[in-house]
């Protein structure tokens, strides 16, 4: 396993606020959403835009208005895609990460 599919190496999304990466304002993204390579399994990821998606594939789970939401690209790729039920509504902010590392742990199968 790679160091990129490990949820703790998961790293924020300085993109997911629209504003340059400075230490400044890499710290609102970092409380609103992470993200993670991994290679999906056989079967793919269901997303709701494209169907199945499969290979190697970014996971990035972020908050939005207290829901947690789960969206995956081809690696490397622009267009982001919802994972099919990957949208979940938190009590508390801080289980951002618990969602990330579940979601990253349940996809991440490059064995099968």
């Amino acid at each position: 396993m790679s160091d990129t599919a490990d949820p703790a190496a998961a790293t924020a999304d300085p993109a997911a606020t629209g504003s340059p990466a400075s230490p400044a304002a890499a710290e609102p993204a970092a409380a609103t959403s992470r993200t993670a390579d991994f290679t999906a399994g056989p079967g793919g990821v269901m997303t709701d835009e494209v169907g199945v998606v499969t290979g190697d594939l970014t996971l990035r789970t972020e908050l939005s208005g207290g829901e947690a939401i789960l969206r995956v690209q081809y690696k490397d790729a622009d267009e982001w895609y919802v994972i099919t039920g990957g949208r979940t509504r938190l009590s508390d902010p801080a289980d951002l990460d618990a969602v990330h590392a579940i979601a990253l742990g349940l996809l991440n199968r490059p064995e099968g």
